[in-house]
C-alpha cells in the first residue's frame, strides 16, 4: 500500500525540518510548502490525504486557506489539522468557523499529532468505504 500524502505549510524552518522527520519516521510520504499561496496552489496539485497548516503565513494565512479548500467541493473532505502558536479561545473557534478538523498549539506533542493524524485518515477512509 502506498504511504499517504502529507501537506505541510509552515513558514518556520525548525518546526517544518523536524515536522518532516516525524512524519516519514511514521511512514508518510511529505509535501511541504512555507507560504500560504505556495501552500494552496500544493494543496490542488498534490491532491494530499492530510493537511498540515500553519495560521500565521506569509502571503495567504492559514484560516483562508482553510476555508477556501473546505468550502470546495474537490477538496473539502481532505482533513485539515491548524497546527498553530495561537493558543487564544478565540483562536480555536476561528479554526472551527473556517471548519478545520482539528486545532493543536505549539508546542505540541508528536505522539498527539501522530495520533490525530491516524484518526483523521481512519475517519476519512471509513467515510469513502
Amino acid at each position: 500500500m502506498e504511504p499517504k500524502k502529507i501537506l505541510l505549510i509552515d513558514d518556520e524552518l525548525d518546526v517544518l525540518r523536524t515536522s518532516v522527520i516525524l512524519l516519514e519516521m511514521a511512514g508518510f510520504k511529505v509535501v511541504t510548502a512555507t507560504d500560504g499561496i505556495d501552500g494552496l496552489r500544493k494543496a490542488r496539485a498534490e491532491n494530499p490525504d492530510l493537511i498540515i497548516l500553519d495560521v500565521m503565513l506569509p502571503n495567504l494565512d492559514g484560516y483562508k486557506i482553510c476555508r477556501i479548500l473546505k468550502f470546495d467541493e474537490k477538496y473539502k473532505q481532505i482533513p485539515i489539522i491548524m497546527l498553530t502558536a495561537r493558543a487564544q479561545e478565540s483562536d480555536k473557534k476561528m479554526s472551527k468557523e473556517v471548519c478545520a478538523d482539528v486545532h493543536i498549539t505549539k508546542p505540541f506533542s508528536p505522539d498527539e499529532l501522530i495520533k490525530k493524524i491516524h484518526e483523521l485518515l481512519k475517519a476519512k477512509d471509513n467515510k469513502i468505504h
